[in-house]
């Protein structure tokens, strides 16, 4: 009764915590963004050299868009004369980092996880882009047509009408990743109440030098994002599995999901699209034993 009591604790004090954070940072962002056009965005990126790969990176970095809005600023970005490098920065920062991603892992992983995840993926968005450019994948793009993703609001609107606009957007992205966050904290709160620590530490310990590979390679074809899987981080941790490899999970499944990589096809040749998941898998890799060195 202890342990299933203690399970219950962890699942609502996590979910309140995560859903607080998620509305609240969504807003934030979506309200800023109501004010910027996606035209100016591609304006801001269009600067060559390794400065438009920054941009391109910190550009994902701060927009919470999940794959369904990605990918469309991806073909909106290249269209507006963005460098091939700079939105492939993009396109790889964006799922990986985001005010909430980052918020959550400060929280409840604390600052050094947070930092050497923030670090190692922006690093990776930027100098990928770089290589991806420079090995003339810009040739595996291919031309097609999708609407939607990022729209300025009315610039006649109020503030509050804007803030309302922000709020309710927010709300219907919670809604689409509810079950996808109650999942992921009810499956943490299971492995915080019942899973034994013994088990996870000989597992996926700081001692199994295969646990960081390993970790990653089973994150890739999983549908998770990182705001699902951070709770489940959080109890794998406390059970004794090493930062580093949960590191590793966390942007293996966040990088390359299923449902993304799936879109990505649609826009990009079988090559660029294998490459990137190599991409994403080496990013895993290096977070992992970076956090297990420092």
């Amino acid at each position: 009764m202890n342990t299933l009591l203690e399970s219950l604790k962890f699942f609502i004090l996590i979910f309140l915590e995560l859903t607080a954070l998620f509305l609240g940072i969504s807003t934030i962002i979506g309200l800023v963004f109501r004010y910027i056009s996606q035209e100016t965005l591609g304006k801001a990126l269009s600067k060559k050299g390794l400065l438009g790969n920054f941009l391109g990176a910190a550009l994902g970095a701060i927009t919470p868009f999940c794959s369904c809005s990605t990918i469309p600023m991806t073909v909106g970005l290249l269209r507006a004369g963005v460098p091939f490098g700079a939105t492939m920065s993009f396109v790889l920062a964006s799922p990986l980092l985001n005010p909430i991603i980052l918020t959550m892992f400060f929280a409840m992983l604390g600052w050094k996880a947070t930092f050497i995840y923030g670090g190692v993926t922006f690093l990776a968005a930027m100098f990928s882009g770089v290589v991806l450019e420079l090995l003339g994948l810009q040739k595996d793009v291919k031309k097609v047509r999708i609407s939607g993703g990022h729209q300025v609001s009315d610039m006649s609107l109020s503030f509050a009408q804007k803030l309302r606009e922000a709020f309710g957007d927010a709300w219907r992205d919670f809604t689409g990743i509810l079950i996808y966050l109650v999942l992921g904290v009810a499956v943490g709160a299971a492995i915080y109440g019942y899973l034994p620590m013994d088990f996870v530490t000989k597992l996926a310990g700081s001692g199994n030098p295969f646990a960081i590979p390993v970790a990653a390679i089973i994150g890739i074809p999983l549908y998770v994002r990182a705001e699902t899987v951070i709770p489940i981080a959080v109890a794998l941790t406390q059970k004794g599995m090493s930062m580093g490899a949960v590191l590793a999970l966390i942007i293996g499944g966040a990088g390359m999901s299923i449902p993304e990589m799936s879109m990505l096809a649609g826009i990009f040749k079988r090559r660029l699209v294998i490459v990137f998941v190599g991409v994403v898998f080496l990013t895993a890799v290096i977070a992992g034993f970076s956090f297990n060195a420092i």
